[in-house]
């Protein structure tokens, strides 16, 4: 069940994450690494959950690279993992496309290496050319050297009627040098050149959540992840309960204005938020406290009193901002209250 009140605020938890839930869905840049190298914290904070019977499960949407070669890496920064530890989106799509074709049957393939061993997995058959004779297309990233003509065999064989799946729709993409176009700026180029509209497997949609739980068996999850749109979506869709990690792409700003269905369970600063028991967040009057910290909506502005953990103060601007957005009204001004906290 979840512990989540509503989206009204952060919840609390009076023991650690590692042991009140029994696997951690851990999304990986941002989160577990950041341009291919650990995040500080992140390797020994896994460790002690590990140690402590937490099973630790790695969810990714990018289909690029296979589960072998994602357990390597992880294994090489000092997090030890299995293939079967790793869920990514081509897999969540070949399920979904087996789900609709006969076993056998001939699949025009748009990615890479990850695509092609998930395909061929669920008993499908990956092919080159629209005019293989495939029953479907399925589009994932192939990383950057992507020849176009790849897209135009994906359109062709869309416009004759083929059902068309993707792996996910995210529009960019981590990379060392920076963010580059990802899976669903392609698809873009391909829905722009048919008119048509994918199936999407990946988060934050359902595909990818029932494949990890297929994969992990978990009983009482939890997704961890630093993107609001795919990670804690992706639980919130899936009825799970959420820790945003700030290691990534999300900063307080975003957080504060966050929709309902972007809206975490618990708010921690990296992966050591695993380890330890959340803080309550609780109404005093037109208020809400946390730690040495109150937050309250004055005029059009949140207003922040107190001292102590600067991740309790962000915590109670979370319930006031979203209780007022509860009520009805936007455009809540939130400089001046982030301007003091140290996160």
């Amino acid at each position: 069940m979840s512990h989540q009140q509503d989206g009204v605020r952060p919840s609390g938890s009076v023991t650690a994450l590692s042991e009140a839930y029994d696997t951690a869905l851990l999304d990986l840049d941002g989160v577990v690494y950041a341009g291919g190298e650990a995040i500080v914290h992140a390797v020994d904070s896994l460790a002690t959950a590990r140690a402590g019977g937490m099973h630790l499960a790695y969810v990714t949407n990018n289909a690029l690279r296979t589960p072998d070669a994602v357990a390597e890496h992880l294994t090489e920064l000092g997090v030890p993992a299995e293939p079967s530890d790793v869920i990514t989106s081509a897999q969540a799509v070949a399920r979904l496309v087996a789900d609709q074709l006969p076993p056998g049957a001939r699949v025009l393939a748009i990615g890479g290496e990850g695509l092609l061993v998930a395909l061929r997995e669920r008993g499908l058959e990956p092919v080159e050319s629209a005019d293989d004779d495939p029953a479907a297309v399925v589009q994932g990233y192939g990383g950057p050297d992507m020849a176009w003509g790849r897209f135009a065999e994906a359109s062709y064989a869309i416009r004759r009627g083929l059902p068309w799946f993707a792996s996910n729709t995210d529009l960019t993409i981590p990379s060392a040098r920076g963010i580059a176009p990802g899976n669903g700026a392609a698809v873009e180029v391909v829905r722009i050149a048919t008119g048509a509209e994918p199936q999407v497997a990946g988060k934050p949609l359902p595909p990818m959540h029932r494949e990890t739980v297929l994969r992990t068996g978990a009983k009482r999850p939890i997704v961890v992840g630093d993107r609001l749109d795919t990670d804690i979506e992706g639980a919130f869709n899936g009825g799970v309960d959420s820790l945003l990690v700030l290691t990534g792409v999300t900063d307080a700003a975003q957080l504060l204005a966050a929709p309902p269905e972007h809206r975490p369970t618990y708010v921690d600063r990296d992966l050591r938020g695993l380890l330890t028991g959340q803080p309550e967040v609780t109404p005093d009057g037109d208020a809400y406290r946390c730690g040495g910290w109150t937050a309250a909506v004055r005029g059009d502005a949140l207003a922040l009193d107190g001292e102590g953990d600067a991740l309790d103060g962000l915590r109670a601007l979370c319930a006031a901002a979203w209780a007022f957005a509860g009520a009805g009204v936007c455009g809540l001004e939130s400089g001046k209250a982030l301007a003091g906290l140290q996160l």
